[in-house]
């Protein structure tokens, strides 16, 4: 059976375990998005951590998990009417969303924006057959899986998942833009880590690196105290916001992002957006972002890629950075929505 058209503008619900005061790629990805949406007439409804009783998530308390949200929700969707749901995380708000639209025959859409089966092994040493399995589970209903690079689509393909489509991501250039280099007066050249501070970032592949320079961390997370006293020539900064962030950004001369198990890396558009290279390894997230556009160097050898960005043009890695734009991220979204949309009654 078909689903009727779509009426505008829509109520869209988000089921999310990610989200304010949390700041990464998921939750910057999400209220960028929504502020599109919302400014072209459609009501966003978002079911968050913070609408219920929470618990600190093992391994990694700042983030908190919602527990036994699943009446809540059903009463939340009940009221909403939504013309469409979209599940952003496989958390427990994900889970309770999905089973009760299972439930209820209401079709969903989802994103894949974490490799969870390698953050959980990276953690804990669960097997990485054994994590996909779940994902391939909790992600099998879903009307359209939303990925955002074409490696990690291929990647998913590989591992068994279907009804596969592609969401890329954006980036504020009116904020993440080049500015004076003097907000930093450590010895150059100056090399920057954003994000979270935590084992599945293989941040400690970046803090090793031999280059000369000074090396900066901007960022939170539980691996935080353990770095601070094994790398004590480390800047270390804490978690940054809104224009100090980009502050940061801008007084690099190269960003470093060692991750391998990234399925984008939003703050590679971010320090690019700044005129900052970027030097990371060949792997799923950067081939998609960095690969053949000249504003970064890719390379099993990090140390390496890191002496090679720093000749890279501050305008060049900028004037591509302006192609990634919000807007058009929140239309591909708009699109994915549309064609699963219709009444809940």
């Amino acid at each position: 059976m078909t689903c009727p058209a779509a009426p505008s503008p829509l109520r869209i619900l988000i089921a999310t375990d990610a989200w304010l005061p949390q700041i990464n790629g998921v939750v910057r990805t999400f209220t960028a998005t929504i502020k599109h949406l919302e400014n072209i007439g459609h009501t966003v409804r978002v079911v968050s951590p913070d609408q219920f009783r929470t618990l600190p998530c093992p391994t990694y308390p700042s983030i908190r998990l919602a527990v036994l949200p699943g009446r809540r929700i059903a009463r939340i969707i009940a009221d909403f009417a939504p013309h469409a749901i979209h599940i952003a995380t496989e958390g427990p708000i994900g889970l309770a969303t999905r089973n009760f639209c299972c439930r209820q025959g209401l079709p969903f859409t989802t994103s894949y924006a974490t490799k969870f089966p390698e953050y959980i092994h990276a953690r804990v040493r669960l097997p990485l057959p054994s994590g996909y399995a779940a994902m391939r589970w909790f992600h099998k209903p879903s009307r359209a899986v939303m990925v955002a690079t074409p490696s990690l689509q291929r990647d998913l393909e590989a591992h068994g998942f279907r009804n596969l489509v592609r969401w890329t991501r954006g980036v504020d250039t009116e904020l993440f833009r080049p500015r004076d280099k003097s907000f930093l007066s450590d010895p150059r050249p100056i090399l920057l880590y954003t994000g979270r501070v935590a084992v599945e970032k293989n941040i400690e592949a970046f803090l090793s690196l031999p280059n000369p320079g000074t090396k900066y961390v901007v960022g939170d997370g539980p691996q935080l105290p353990a770095l601070q006293k094994k790398y004590p020539s480390v800047r270390f900064a804490g978690m940054k916001h809104g224009e100090e962030l980009a502050r940061y950004y801008a007084a690099a001369d190269v960003f470093v992002f060692p991750s391998r198990t990234d399925t984008f890396g939003l703050v590679m558009l971010e320090a690019l957006a700044c005129g900052v290279p970027v030097a990371a390894y060949p792997v799923t997230g950067p081939l998609d972002v960095i690969n053949g556009s000249g504003a970064g160097v890719l390379n099993e050898n990090l140390s390496l890629a890191v002496q090679q960005a720093l000749a890279i043009s501050p305008a060049h890695c900028r004037a591509f950075a302006l192609q990634f734009s919000w807007q058009r991220v929140a239309e591909i979204f708009l699109n994915h929505l549309t064609l699963i949309a219709q009444p809940i009654t």
